[in-house]
């Protein structure tokens, strides 16, 4: 059914693996759809309670798929992804389970979005984590101004999203963006043994004060979509962007200009 993840329902528990894993899970418009789409479909699926979210192969995921931002044959309609991107992030937050982020490898831009859109986030020591779209003159998006601001305020997080610092897992732990840190290849097993803690206590009653928190928040993360719709499709005209996704394809250091 879906081509670039993978969902798999075991009883309460389900996995969601992103399946690109020869593009370190890299987000294309075709996952981004696919997310927002089992998302959605877990909205109405009130037999699942918990929601492992991982990567397949080296990574959580490396974020957009920069390679399809400068491919001239399938150029990417900015304003058709962004519709999925808000999907996938407000259906992220109000599902009816206790979701897990399972990190492993790199987890960055939209990839940390993702992540910090999860109730519980374990990460491995070596991961690699950053809000990093300012390398290529863009914004966070998948509500990665609304979920930043949740876990850690905002003076912090504008400090991640300005300096796009790739931060390990402890030094994540240590600000406040991750619940667990984890050796290296631990964070499956940790995981699995959080989910079937969470399906062993009165879960029902979890999930029913999950949504009474999200409830009072969905209004204003349905705001910030917009405004990082609008903003984005405004920075990926810039001459900096532009700048940006070259430098990043032709692996040199981008020279910025603020225009």
């Amino acid at each position: 059914m879906y081509t670039t993840v993978e969902l798999k329902k075991e009883g309460r528990l389900a996995r969601l693996t992103l399946n690109r894993p020869a593009s370190m899970n890299a987000m294309d418009d075709v996952m981004m759809k696919e997310l927002a789409d089992v998302f959605e479909e877990l909205k109405g699926d009130m037999t699942v309670q918990v929601l492992l979210i991982q990567g397949a192969g080296r990574a959580f995921s490396a974020g957009g798929d920069i390679k399809a931002m400068v491919d001239p044959n399938s150029p990417l309609d900015i304003g058709k992804v962004m519709v999925d991107v808000c999907r996938l992030a407000k259906a992220l937050y109000t599902l009816p389970q206790v979701t897990i982020a399972v990190v492993h490898g790199a987890a960055a831009g939209l990839g940390f979005s993702l992540v910090l859109g999860c109730d519980h986030i374990i990460a491995e020591e070596e991961s690699k984590l950053a809000m990093n779209f300012i390398g290529i003159g863009l914004i966070p998006d998948g509500a990665g101004h609304f979920f930043l601001k949740e876990r850690v305020g905002v003076p912090q997080a504008k400090s991640l999203i300005w300096s796009g610092k790739v931060m390990n897992g402890q030094e994540a732990l240590e600000k406040g963006l991750i619940d667990e840190v984890v050796g290296e290849g631990k964070s499956t097993e940790r995981a699995e043994l959080f989910a079937h803690k969470l399906l062993a206590s009165p879960i029902a009653a979890m999930i029913a004060s999950k949504n009474i928190l999200h409830a009072q928040k969905t209004k204003e993360l349905e705001s910030v979509l917009e405004l990082e719709t609008e903003a984005q499709v405004a920075m990926r005209k810039t001459a900096d962007h532009l700048e940006g996704i070259q430098a990043f394809v032709g692996k040199r250091k981008p020279e910025f200009t603020g225009k």
